[in-house]
């Protein structure tokens, strides 16, 4: 029977997600990563809500990442989700890295939302 390939990382993440929540003053910034896409959002998790999010597939994005490598894009993503959170009032987050290594694009995304602004 084949192993699934995301089993080991959803383990991870369940362990992650014990340790950090978002509140409505430190909401979590979560990260989704897609062979093709990565996706990013500000969640505050008492409330149970979606603050703000950006994505490679968002209309507005989808012109500034065209032509650019995925660590490029992620790095763009960073910025914009960072600006959006700016814009809601939102300064600090909790970064939830979601299972996956903190290296290249997942890496690229929180440096682009640290230059946006936000403090992880």
């Amino acid at each position: 029977m084949a192993k699934n390939m995301n089993d080991p990382r959803k383990r991870r993440q369940r362990r992650i997600r014990l340790k950090i929540s978002g509140t409505a003053q430190r909401p979590r910034l979560n990260v989704f990563r897609s062979l093709n896409h990565i996706y990013a959002q500000v969640i505050d998790d008492v409330a149970g809500q979606t603050l703000v999010s950006a994505s490679t597939v968002d209309k507005e994005v989808v012109d500034q990442v065209t032509g650019k490598k995925k660590q490029e894009q992620a790095a763009i993503v960073g910025k914009i989700v960072a600006q959006r959170a700016l814009d809601a009032g939102i300064q600090e987050v909790v970064f939830d890295r979601g299972g996956y290594i903190y290296h290249g694009r997942i890496k690229a995304l929180a440096d682009g939302a640290r230059e946006g602004g936000l403090k992880l």
